[in-house]
């Protein structure tokens, strides 16, 4: 064991990996355990920066090579093995549609961008269908590679400007700040970009590289400032673990609680050895419990258990949709075992192993007068560069065979799912993004028409917008769309789950879209929104209804509002909500050469959402010229609700009916209209 060994940093390890698995296991106790990540951040900033002052102030210099030498024996072996096993494992779960996605997943995550990757598409490390992607969690460790690049060009240049801990400080302190206000600013702005750019999350990094900087003295000998420093960190990470939440912005102003929690454990554990026994303050601090046996173990397997975790829990959901809590814990079993059968086969042997030495010795050679490999310092990358390019290269041949493997029938699906509506192919932009306020009608058919109908809503509007149209065409009549994502057209202020925030350019245009309806005087107004059952499935009982009913009194004043003006109006009953991704679960069942029904189909009680649709119903039989259109049983039987219906892909996703089996709809909703 390394003399400059901290078993408190070992538990801080465990701290931060349990967190993560038990956020990602689905622990409901602790809705922040995502923020074991920043706690890796800031460790990782300590130690770098520990090692790296230490040997600029020895040397004053870096050996580059056998830093990154070291840095590469430490992760890479570990994270190909399961970037390998992932993929192997995936041809037998995913669809092939999905294994060639995720094998580009793959290869990024094998070349350390796949954070890169992932702010191309704005992926929402929070959004449902991250649950799918078993490579996502390797953003971090892209994050952290990352920083390992930028971080000794930046102690180096506090070193040339004037040797010393006082620049280091400047020069750190000015990154992090920097790298901290643009965070801020962006966690509003562009979620995804604070999220994942390893630049906005180097002030975290900093943070622990600061620490590693401050003055000891006042600690040195009192340790029960040490002592009490400590409990209120490990308050702090607490604090982030139960109180966080997926709906906060984040990392922002909320990432403070780790990422602070984190240096005051850190700098506690600091110099705890020159207290000389003048008390024994430092049995009462953090460190004797972070020091326990068990938590030294899963600090020693963290890093395999971080690698092996997310891939497990993405799998077993994809085979057992509803996973009961025994089946996690199995899961998680599973886990920790291949954790330990990594790090003792691969991992641990690949950190002490010669064929990957940052060079501190020569290596033999059968060549008489060969020269040491000392002599040429960038060869010591070469076995890096070789596992990076393998993960690359079998990731890219995995993709390949996955594209081949993608029959007529698979082929169907994808083009069902990505096929747009009558109203996105015209116009992506006639459903409006979050940020657009001014409304934006939208004409389909003839200018000339005897009569005009609205459609107004949110996508869920959008997506009768190909039947209704085709309607409409054969009525003499034109159809006028009022349409944005995610804004009800029921009066009914929102939290967005994307923007972090109370959704203010919903309520602002949905005012304005009602003021220039009305002034319209269209024939007929339809309304078709995301059902209110799907948000509130999961409340309390109490909350479940006081949220209920003010959506009820939000959808009655935009009625009333209609009605007053005489504009008479329809309101289609919301689609089911499926367990799982149709497209998706489909794919797969096809894979399988299994059936999809009982895979995908979902019981009727929880995906149709009756009692909501009977609360509904009232408000608009109590609203006169208003009426009620419902085509449940179009998705629907006495028991469950379907994802393929008639030979064809009935949903996109979980909610959105696919375009294709619209267009089947076009009589059912003519007739009700019409």
């Amino acid at each position: 064991m390394a003399a400059s060994f901290r078993p408190d940093i070992q538990g801080l390890r465990a701290l931060a990996v349990g967190g993560v698995v038990a956020y990602h296991f689905g622990l409901t106790a602790l809705p922040g355990g995502f923020a074991g990540v920043d706690i890796f951040f800031v460790i990782s900033g300590w130690l770098i920066s520990t090692h790296l002052m230490q040997e600029i102030g020895d040397t004053g210099r870096l050996d580059l090579w056998r830093f990154y030498a070291r840095r590469a024996r430490r992760l890479l072996p570990a994270a190909l093995f399961v970037i390998l096993a992932t993929l192997a494992t995936g041809y037998f779960i995913l669809a092939p549609q999905e294994q060639a996605l995720y094998s580009r997943g793959a290869m990024y995550a094998s070349a350390y961008a796949i954070n890169l990757w992932l702010l191309r598409w704005s992926f929402d490390y929070f959004a449902a269908d991250a649950a799918s992607n078993p490579f996502i969690h390797f953003w971090s460790l892209s994050v952290e590679e990352q920083f390992y690049l930028a971080w000794p060009a930046l102690l180096l240049l506090a070193a040339w400007l004037r040797p010393g801990r006082r620049m280091a400080v400047i020069v750190i302190g000015a990154a992090g700040l920097a790298s901290f206000a643009t965070c801020l600013w962006l966690t509003s702005a562009a979620p995804a970009w604070a999220f994942y750019f390893s630049p906005l999350r180097a002030w975290e990094f900093a943070a622990g590289g600061l620490a590693t900087l401050a003055p000891m003295t006042v600690l040195q000998y009192r340790a029960w400032l040490r002592a009490a420093l400590g409990w209120l960190g490990l308050a702090l990470i607490a604090a982030a673990y139960l109180h966080l939440s997926e709906n906060m912005p984040f990392p922002g102003w909320y990432a403070l609680l780790p990422v602070v929690g984190t240096v005051l454990v850190l700098l506690s554990g600091a110099g705890a050895e020159q207290t000389n026994g003048r008390a024994n303050w430092q049995a009462l601090g953090p460190a004797t419990a972070l020091s326990l046996p068990p938590l030294q173990w899963i600090g020693t397997l963290s890093y395999s258990l971080y690698l092996w975790h997310w891939p497990v829990i993405v799998y077993a959901g994809m085979l057992v949709p509803d996973l009961t809590v025994p089946q996690r814990l199995g899961c998680g079993v599973l886990a920790l075992a291949l954790s330990a059968v990594t790090y003792h086969l691969i991992e641990n042997p690949a950190r002490r192993g010669a064929w990957l030495m940052a060079g501190a010795r020569s290596f033999p050679s059968a060549i008489q007068g060969a020269r040491p490999l000392r002599a040429f310092p960038g060869l010591v990358l070469v076995p890096a560069l070789a596992l990076t390019g393998t993960g690359v290269a079998v990731a890219y041949a995995n993709a390949h065979l996955a594209t081949r493997n993608i029959g007529p029938e698979q082929r169907g699906i994808v083009q069902a799912a990505e096929q747009p509506s009558i109203v996105r192919a015209v116009d992506k932009s006639c459903l409006l993004d979050f940020q657009t306020v001014t409304p934006k009608p939208c004409v389909f058919g003839a200018a000339n028409a005897a009569h005009t109908i609205v459609l107004f809503g949110d996508s869920h509007a959008d997506h009768w917008s190909t039947p209704l149209i085709e309607a409409a065409k054969r009525n003499d009549t034109k159809v006028v769309t009022y349409l944005k994502s995610s804004c009800r057209a029921s009066r009914l202020s929102t939290f967005n789950t994307v923007l972090k925030r109370d959704y203010t350019e919903c309520d602002a245009w949905r005012e304005q879209a009602i003021s220039d309806i009305i002034q319209a005087k269209p024939r007929l107004v339809v309304i078709s929104e995301f059902s209110i059952g799907n948000l509130t499935r999961d409340m309390p009982d109490a909350s479940r209804t006081a949220e209920v009913e003010r959506w009820q009194a939000g959808l009655r004043s935009t009625l009333q509002a209609f009605s007053r003006a005489g504009v008479e109006t329809a309101v289609i009953r919301d689609t089911p909500i499926n367990a799982s991704f149709a497209d998706s679960c489909v794919a797969r069942a096809l894979w399988w050469r299994e059936a999809p029904s009982p895979h995908c189909d979902t019981p009727r009680a929880d995906a149709a959402n009756d009692s909501i649709a009977a609360a509904e119903r009232a408000v608009v039989k109590s609203v006169p010229d208003t009426r009620y259109i419902d085509l449940t049983d179009r998705f629907c039987g006495p028991t469950a609700c379907h994802v393929v219906i008639s030979g064809k892909l009935a949903f996109r996703d979980r909610h959105h009916l696919a375009t294709a089996f619209a267009e089947t709809l076009e009589g059912p909703l003519e007739r009700a209209l019409f």
